[in-house]
């Protein structure tokens, strides 16, 4: 989530419906295990009035080509250059070079929907990066069909997609009120989890946005929880980006969780030119 921390009402893993807040890493998640190397964690820079860059918030996003990650927009937003790194488990930041800009595998600049505002954030959450060298991978994320949501939601439930998130970040957090703080099982370690669809909402933007779909967030399936911003919705078992991670409804990642859509006209339109 952005700035590791949740937006309040009307930033939406933003929080929904007056509680929403943009989302961090994956609840109830298992280790990667390498199924999906393009997947990695984003830190994005802000310069200082010196013109240094300084660390400011970190998300998660997919490789989408040899030069271009693809992200949520919230994550882009206001930062000034971005660095990403692909390992599954980069707990060791002494030993990736974890959050030093130099020592990333990626480094680029950021791009956002020139439609986004952060005050309604959850409308046009897609946001890329313009890595400064290409990274050669022998798999990357693909784009979705144009209204694949459109074509699950008029579809029967046993007879929809179920699909795999993929992020870092928290896997459980606590409120601060009881004394413990922010808290989690997994951190900077790229986790897995299923979902399937329950729907949409309306959040500030109305049923017509359309701009966002909602999956379950349970123990059953998993769900994302801080830190996973940004991070893919694949149609399981595919590399198909149907979605990025946007908000969760909560401090503590409990309930559903929203992702933003990018099968929609004006977005595959959008990212047509980053995306090769």
């Amino acid at each position: 989530m952005r700035k590791n921390t949740l937006l309040a009402a009307t930033a939406g893993l933003a929080l929904v419906a007056g509680t929403a807040g943009p989302a961090a890493a994956i609840k109830y998640g298992e280790r990667d295990n390498g199924k999906h190397p393009y997947v990695g964690l984003m830190l994005a820079y802000v310069e200082d009035p010196t013109g240094a860059l300084q660390p400011a918030w970190r998300c998660t996003g997919t490789q989408m080509d040899a030069d271009t990650f693809l992200t949520a927009g919230h994550c882009t937003f206001g930062a000034d250059a971005v660095a990403i790194w692909f390992g599954e488990d980069l707990t060791d930041a002494a030993a990736v070079g974890y959050p030093d800009f130099g020592s990333a595998d990626a480094t680029g600049t950021p791009f956002t929907n020139p439609h986004y505002d952060d005050a309604a954030f959850y409308l046009h959450d897609v946001g890329v990066v313009q890595l400064d060298t290409p990274v050669n991978l022998d798999e990357y994320g693909e784009l979705p069909e144009l209204n694949y949501w459109q074509q699950q939601i008029d579809t029967r439930k046993k007879d929809r997609d179920s699909y795999t998130t993929v992020g870092y970040g928290l896997q459980w957090s606590m409120p601060d009120s009881n004394g413990q703080g922010r808290q989690s099982e997994a951190l900077r370690v790229r986790l897995q989890a299923g979902g399937d669809l329950i729907g949409y909402r309306t959040l500030g933007g109305g049923k017509t946005s359309d701009a966002y779909v909602v999956l379950t967030n349970n123990a059953s399936t998993g769900g994302t929880c801080s830190g996973d911003s940004g991070g893919p919705t694949f149609i399981e078992g595919t590399s198909t980006v149907v979605a990025v991670t946007s908000f969760g409804m909560n401090t503590t990642c409990a309930g559903t969780s929203g992702v933003y859509r990018i099968d929609t006209a004006d977005d595959l339109a959008w990212l047509a030119p980053f995306i090769g």
